[in-house]
Order: C-alpha cells, then structure tokens, then sequence
C-alpha cells in the first residue's frame, strides 16, 4: 500500500508559547515584593493564572474547529440547490472551518441530496489530522519544567509515573490540565472504569527497569526510587447516579473500589514475579468530572490504601482561598499529613504539588464555566482506537479504548459505542472511530505491523458492530506514527476514501 503522509494545511497556525518554568515552592520575588501577602482580591495565591489563560485558549480554539462542523454543513444544505452551488459551499467552509470541502462530494449535489454523513465523518476526520499535525509540529502544550520533571520526581522518591485513567472523554485532560504534569514526562493508558491491563503494565514496568540497569535511565537502578502507579477513577458530583462512569453503572464505591483492586493486583503481581522489594508504590485519585477537583487516597506506611480516607481537594481550594501563598502551601502540607500521618516525605511533596496544580485547574472550570462544566455528560466529538494519541489533552474531545485488538477490549468497545449510539447516531450522524497504532520507527518491520493491526481492528469493528456498519453509522480513519520522531500522523486509509487524499 503507498504511503500517504499528511499534508499540512496552508491555514496560519498559532503557536502558543510554552509557559515559564515553576517549580514546586517557586514565586515571582517582585511580586513578592510588591505584594508581600501575596492576595490580589478575586485571585487565589497559589493558582497559576497566566497558564490557565493559555491553557483554555487552545482548548477553545480546538474544540471550536470541531463543533463548527455541524452549523457549517447545515448552512451548505439549505443551499444545496441554489445556483454556483459547489462555488458558495466551498466559500461557506474555508470560511467557517478554514478548508474546502471534498470536490467529489458536492459535484454529485445536482443528482441527488448531499451525503451528509459521509461529509460529516470527513470533516471530523480532516480536523482531527490538522489537530495532530499541530500538535506535533508546534508542542502547543509544551512546559519549561518538563526539562525538571524527572529530577522533581526523583526527589519525591519515584523514577517514573504510570497513570490508567478511566477511558470516559471526561477525563482526557487528567494529565494535562487536571495535574498540570508534561505529558512528555509520564506514562498513560486509559481503559473503561480504569481496569487497567495488568500484563501492559507488568511489561512496561520491566522495560522501565531493564532501561534503568542498561541505561540508567530515568536513573540508574541502584538509586532508591519506586514505580509510581496511579489509577484514577471518576464520578459527578452534580448528577452522581447518572453521569458517574458509565463502565460501574454510576457507582462511585464500585468506581473506586474496582480501581484499588486493579492497583493491588498489579503490586502483587510484580512482587509474586521478581520479588517483594520490587519498588512498586500505589495513588488511587478520584475526578469529579463536573468540577475537575480530585480525591486523593493515598497509602499508609504498610501499602494500604483506604477508600474512607482522602484528601478533597475542593476543600482545600476553599480553605487556601483567602491565605498568601505561603501559608496555603503550609496549609496543604498540614492537612496532608493529618490525614495521612505516616506518608512518607517524598508522596507528601509529591501530592503536595499535584494539589497546587489542581487549584489551578478548579480555579480554570470556576472562571470559565461556572460553578461545574456546562457539559457533565458525554459530549466526545470521535472514538480512538489502538494505540497512541499522545495529542488527546482536552477534556471530552475523544473517547479512547487503548487496545491490540478489539476482543480484548471489548468492555472499552462496547462503552464508547454506546455513548456514540447517543450522542451520533440517534440525531443520524455517523461514529467517526480513528484507528491509530504507534510505532518504533528503529525497529525493523515495525511500520508494517502497525498498518496490519489498523486494518485487523479496523476489520474487527466492523465485524462486531455489523448493524451500525451496514447502516453507514461507522466510518473509520486508519493512521499510524513513529511514535520516536516529531513525525506527524500518516493516513493509511480512510472509509471516505478517495477524498481523504494529499490534497487536502
């Protein structure tokens, strides 16, 4: 099969600047001096305002670039059988979503309705490729202190994080924006109700150590780190029995406690393996998925983590309201080690700075939103399926199931389509599913088996969801990226094929 690399768009893109570098107890000294409380009335001390302004300036800007989609079709069919047609469509999408429509498409107009389904799934497709070939060609993302995250979290103990997130659209910013960690810098796989894969994560653990004893990389295996492995579950705090995760039936106990089973099955799993000093620690967090504020359930001396004891970070925003930087630092510490008495030094700077971090982000919904997000349900614009999307940092933007192969993930699978039977196909719009599998372009033959696994999964879906494919309700991009170059995404093949091409 040709290869068929990305075209960029000629559309400007515009570029945000990485944000300054802050680190955990830094500040601005003439802010210091100028202000030595450090409380400017509306603003709470310890929220980076500058990084969230960035921050939702790219979520509003990509966010935008998909829901234009639906208005801007709907404005070309009202005019679908006017005169210049073809002429007028082109004019209303270049300068609505910043292209042109596929000329194969609309030539056919005058014969017969537009084949709104197919455009629609087009439109997402093409938005989601000049998305991603942005954001790898120009790190929109991007923090100085990724270049200090590695030194920081050694410092707290650990050589490298490893989140499972629930793979819910919800909670596609946990890194990101919820942490405010570089994504760079730590591992994330998310699966339906956070039931991790514990075999995955047994194999990136021993990969992880086999590079610290070869490499030393992060850090050589004499150092005195541990593998910090977090599962996070989600809940709602506005509707808790009906937009909490959709994979435990709204069951926040079941959520969490699903989520802490998973935790200790691994632990056990690598001590059962190699042996019982084998480095692993355990963080459980809950997201309130309205708020973005967290539940922290942190471990004891002993490895026990317990579901009745937690820290609310929402409290702690309104506690550390109206204290200077400072003393809501102090504060944070206190209240760490109150409930957790027996933490160690390194986990309690560690959440400690996961905590100032949220305050940010609780700060972000409450200036942006309101009280919660206006959406506190489901509202992914697409499925991706396969493995990769390291790009996919907003909140609700895609429904994830991290697979090799659809039978595996079958509870994933099954989650995401169900969601999109509600949000697509009952207003009959088709479940756009891009396929992706990332590769190790050193690695011989690597590419080819990645176009293979696209095409099995690809076929897999159709297999399962026979109805909805039999009804055009699927329609499925295959792309696959060297996950080890800034190389943007390459389309292998597309449903809408043939005016899925260079051109555009």
């Amino acid at each position: 099969m040709p290869r068929r690399p990305l075209h960029r768009s000629n559309r400007a893109v515009r570029p945000i600047a990485p944000a300054p570098c802050r680190r955990p107890g830094a500040c601005n000294l003439d802010e210091e001096k100028s202000n030595p409380s450090n409380i400017i009335e509306g603003h709470h001390s310890l929220c980076d305002y500058e990084e969230n302004k960035r921050l939702y300036e790219y979520e509003e800007r990509i966010k935008k670039s998909f829901d234009n989609i639906v208005p801007t079709l709907k404005n070309i069919a009202a005019i679908q059988k006017e005169s210049n047609f073809e002429t007028k469509a082109q004019e209303i999408s270049k300068s609505s979503l910043g292209f042109e429509m596929p000329k194969e498409i609309l030539a056919n107009a005058w014969v017969d309705q537009l084949d709104m389904p197919k455009l629609f799934a087009w439109c997402v497709f093409h938005t989601y490729c000049r998305f991603s070939n942005e954001f790898y060609a120009e790190a929109p993302l991007s923090h100085d202190f990724e270049k200090e995250f590695d030194g920081f979290v050694q410092s707290c103990g650990f050589h490298t994080v490893d989140i499972s997130p629930c793979a819910d659209g919800r909670l596609a910013h946990l890194i990101r924006y919820v942490l405010r960690l570089p994504h760079k810098n730590v591992r994330r796989k998310s699966y339906a109700g956070a039931m991790f894969d514990i075999d995955n994560s047994i194999e990136k653990w021993i990969e992880t150590e086999m590079l610290r004893f070869r490499e030393g990389k992060p850090n050589n295996a004499s150092d005195n780190t541990r593998y910090l492995k977090i599962a996070a579950y989600h809940f709602s705090s506005v509707d808790p029995t009906n937009q909490g995760c959709a994979a435990h039936g709204s069951d926040d106990s079941q959520a969490a406690a699903c989520g802490l089973d998973r935790l200790y099955a691994f632990k056990t799993a690598i001590e059962n393996s190699f042996c019982c000093g084998a480095s692993i620690d355990l963080l459980l967090i809950g997201l309130d998925t309205d708020t973005d504020s967290l539940k922290i359930h942190m471990p004891d001396s002993g490895g026990i983590i317990s579901l009745e004891h937690f820290i609310d970070t929402k409290k702690i925003f309104e506690n550390t309201d109206s204290l200077n930087r400072e003393s809501g630092r102090q504060f944070i510490i206190e209240q760490i080690r109150s409930i957790f008495p027996d933490a160690t030094e390194g986990m309690i700077k560690f959440i400690a700075y996961i905590i100032e971090n949220n305050i940010s982000q609780i700060d972000y919904v409450k200036k942006n939103y309101g009280d919660s997000y206006p959406d506190i349900g489901h509202a992914e614009r697409f499925i991706g399926a396969g493995v990769g999307f390291e790009e996919i940092q907003l909140r609700n933007l895609m429904y994830f199931a991290y697979l090799q192969t659809v039978e595996e993930a079958v509870a994933d699978t099954d989650v995401g389509i169900k969601i999109f039977s509600g949000l697509n196909v009952k207003k009959g719009l088709p479940i756009p599913i891009v396929i992706r599998f990332d590769y190790h372009g050193q690695v011989p033959s690597a590419r080819d088996r990645a176009i293979k696994h696209c095409q099995r999964v690809s076929r897999a879906f159709k297999e399962r969801y026979v109805k909805l494919e039999d009804q055009g309700m699927l329609q499925i991009l295959q792309v696959v990226r060297d996950c080890n170059s800034d190389a943007a995404i390459e389309i292998i093949n597309c449903s809408v094929t043939p005016v899925m091409n260079g051109e555009h």
